[in-house]
């Protein structure tokens, strides 16, 4: 039998490439030389109304200050300055919604249509440092609420428009919001569904702060408003003026709340900052993604409802002047067709996504991206968790067309914008990964006790650290800090270390390794696996599709390795002989300690909205534990698939 040919290693950028990127050699060497006036010259690429005193303020440690007593204003900084600067007719966003009605959005229209929400939130009587939820589906008018509230100092909080009520609620208490924006309804797979019933269900219990409901029409579908309290969108901002003079705020002045997801207990308020945050925002989209204004059209299809929303499509491409594409709906509504035309047609150039989308995209087959013509793309981006090698080389080969750069970026809605990434026209990617921490950034792997891993002939397997403050770090949790301190930084409190909650490594040439969340790293009879490298042997099999590994408990290993895989569409499930394969596959592929204790084949994995696989959830199900929270899942019937599956 003929061996397949050894793939490469590593990918070199083109020189055509790297002739013209905007990032070099020489950005990393002014970040090493002095980090701080490195910090300084990427704030410099703002409009200050009043410059800062001092770059960094770290005497009140863990809480930072970046870029102390300077002033600006967000919304100035990503609308205004390019109309004022000539760029007002440049497409500042072409919206593509699910039933296939698209609106190009100018900067002068975005400035416009901002101008008009600030008018009447201000008529609402909302003043700096207010907070205003956010429940909205991907619309522009999610966008320019955001960006209202950051010209009025308003701090928003948005929830992904596929939370519960009670998510909601919990969410709206928490941050004391005023305001709710929310719209009549929205799309799902073409059909309409209801989103303000949701409002009124999460605002029907007494003692809650809101005294305004603001409704998009989106759908057109009936819906019952409470007299004096909802008011729709085109009766009242539509008819405000579009003329709006901003004031500045300071560098530290609350910017956002967004909640993270998917955990037990109580939801933490990840809070957010100005100056600090969007210079980090621009500064890793105008290099990570090599962004070219006036040439490129980009495109991130993350939902606006997480961290990646807030970064990558509002506040960092606009702050550079990007033309993007914003889309609603899922990839395949009305067909699996959906991302390539949108590509092809807009001539998409940088496109940013998550792995559990491109493991979707290979299993549906190349024969779809390979209808389309994809030659305008010229940077890929990953996004959510670790990539997979196999999706990785995929990826760069049939969406990338054998030679596009491929930015696969860790970051965490906590750090606010991309930490460790590969920088096209620099780096020799590896596929799979994350690399080395983006120039101004500090990060190490360390042990339980803080030591550096040792890095020999071997991977050095440890704990991924930050060991310096950077500009869009969190400014602490919602209206708790000592939960801020216990969960981030308590245990490399000697040190002054943030703990990200990764496991992570180091190959032998330095390069980091993102492994996922510790919770995500097994120790089976003493040695850690992780889920991702398990995975990744998984898949590497031409049977699989796609896989989840979660370690569940075991008397005898502590832990035992549980897969759930999805098979492609050409593979027969032969039960125990497929699932005999895979484990040997496992053994060979990583070492026999790695070898699975169950492999379930599954017609679907949990997911929630964002593409994220739910771990948690299917260590509930191999520990037979009951269910916990599931609802932020796209289906949260696929358990009872998962159940018939694995014959319970």
């Amino acid at each position: 039998m003929t061996s397949a040919p050894e793939l490469p290693t590593t990918y070199a950028p083109t020189a055509e490439f790297a002739a013209a990127a905007n990032a070099g050699p020489e950005l990393a060497e002014r970040a090493r030389a002095d980090r701080l006036a490195f910090w300084a010259e990427q704030a410099e690429r703002l409009h200050w109304d009043r410059k800062w005193t001092d770059v960094l303020d770290w005497s009140n440690a863990p809480v930072a200050r970046w870029f102390t007593d300077g002033r600006l204003n967000v919304a100035y900084n990503c609308v205004d300055r390019h109309v004022r600067e000539g760029r007002g007719d440049k497409v500042a966003i072409h919206f593509v919604g699910e039933p296939g009605d698209t609106r190009d959005l100018t900067y002068a229209d975005l400035l416009a249509e901002i101008s008009r929400a600030a008018h009447h939130f201000q008529s609402l009587g909302l003043v700096p440092g207010d907070r205003v939820a956010v429940y909205m589906p991907m619309i522009p008018e999610a966008i320019i609420t955001m960006l209202a509230c950051a010209r009025l100092g308003l701090t928003h909080s948005v929830v992904f428009a596929g939370f519960s009520p009670a998510a909601l609620r919990s969410r709206v208490d928490d941050a004391e919001a005023r305001l709710v924006v929310t719209t009549d309804g929205q799309f799902r797979r073409g059909t309409p569904a209801g989103l303000k019933p949701a409002v009124d269900e999460a605002l029907s219990a007494p003692g809650h702060t809101v005294e305004n409901v603001l409704v998009v029409r989106r759908t057109g579908q009936d819906t019952p408003m409470t007299a004096g309290r909802d008011h729709w969108w085109h009766d009242t901002v539509e008819r405000q003026p579009a003329e709006h003079t901003p004031e500045s705020f300071d560098s530290e002045h609350p910017l956002f709340i967004l909640y993270t997801s998917g955990t037990t207990g109580k939801p933490k308020g990840i809070l957010h900052t100005s100056g600090g945050y969007l210079t980090q925002a621009a500064y890793t989209h105008h290099h990570v993604f090599d962004h070219k204004a006036g040439q490129d059209v980009y495109w991130c299809t993350a939902d606006i409802g997480w961290v990646t929303g807030h970064t990558y499509i509002v506040y960092g491409p606009l702050a550079n002047g990007a033309t993007q594409v914003v889309y609603e709906g899922t990839p395949n509504s009305p067909d699996e067709h959906r991302h390539f035309d949108i590509i092809d047609r807009y001539g998409v150039s940088i496109y940013y996504t998550a792995p559990t989308l491109i493991r979707t995209f290979m299993k549906w087959g190349r024969q779809i991206p390979d209808a389309h013509d994809l030659s305008s793309l010229r940077v890929l981006g990953s996004v959510g968790e670790p990539i997979n090698p196999e999706a990785w080389r995929w990826y760069r080969e049939v969406i990338g067309h054998g030679d596009t750069p491929i930015v696969d970026t860790w970051w965490q809605t906590e750090t606010g914008a991309i930490m460790i990434s590969p920088l096209p026209g620099v780096t020799a990617a590896k596929p799979g990964a994350a690399q080395t921490p983006l120039p101004g950034i500090s990060a190490q792997v360390v042990d339980e006790e803080g030591n550096p891993v040792v890095l020999g002939e071997t991977e050095a397997n440890g704990y991924l650290v930050l060991d310096q403050p950077w500009p869009s770090m969190l400014r602490g949790i919602w209206g708790d800090m000592e939960r801020y301190q216990t969960t981030y930084w308590d245990r490399y409190a000697k040190q002054g270390w943030y703990f990200a909650g990764d496991g992570a490594r180091l190959d032998p040439d330095g390069d980091l390794w993102v492994l996922g969340r510790v919770d995500d790293v097994m120790n089976v009879s003493g040695h850690r696996i992780s889920t991702a490298e398990v995975e990744s042997a998984l898949v590497g099999h031409t049977g699989v599709a796609e896989a989840a590994v979660v370690g569940a408990s075991d008397d005898t290993t502590g832990q035992g390795i549980v897969a759930f895989v999805i098979l492609t569409a050409t593979t027969e499930n032969t039960g125990d002989t497929l699932v005999n394969e895979l484990k040997a596959e496992v053994s060979r592929e990583i070492s026999p300690i790695a070898r699975p204790r169950e492999i379930h084949v599954v017609p679907e994995l949990p997911k929630t909205r964002s593409g994220k696989i739910m771990r948690r959830l299917l260590r509930d199900v191999a520990e037979g534990r009951e269910l916990g929270d599931t609802s932020t899942l796209v289906d949260p019937a696929v358990f009872t698939a998962i159940a018939e599956a694995k014959g319970d």
